[in-house]
């Protein structure tokens, strides 16, 4: 299993982050992120939307439940699930037809959509230790 590790404390890091993970996760298209709330996911999110080349302006979906954003040669989409309350609302809102659409989705609070994820993808964990943060990604698959 491939893994990564990198200390994103210092807001100035996740630019550098973000390009990691992308060459990390190579032809992975599907990111989960697991981490306290304020812990930075959307923040993390938004810098990787920005390195695949989008300029659109950034704002947590946590209301609308999936953002999209425009890139070059593809689609972002960016979920936010910690309001879903059942895996139907997420078949209600095509959940898997943006997983197969081939573009880049990325999903704060994924537990709910577990059933749903593809066979590999890329899972991160922020970890915060009092003003530290940590960002550990593996493959899984």
């Amino acid at each position: 299993m491939q893994k990564l590790e990198i200390d994103i404390s210092d807001v100035n890091c996740l630019q550098e982050a973000a390009q990691k993970l992308i060459e990390f996760a190579g032809n992975i298209k599907v990111f989960t992120f697991d981490a306290p709330m304020g812990a930075g996911k959307t923040a993390l999110i938004k810098q990787i939307c920005k390195t695949l080349g989008s300029s659109d302006n950034f704002s947590s979906p946590t209301y609308s439940i999936v953002n999209e954003y425009a890139a070059p040669s593809t689609k972002l989409f960016h979920f936010d699930l910690y309001r879903v309350k059942s895996p139907e609302e997420l078949l209600d809102l095509g959940f898997e037809e943006y997983l197969d659409s081939g573009n880049y989705c990325f999903i704060e609070w994924p537990e709910i959509g577990g059933r749903f994820l593809p066979q590999s993808y890329v899972s991160i964990i922020i970890d915060v230790n009092q003003n530290n943060r940590y960002l550990r990604a593996k493959i899984l698959n």
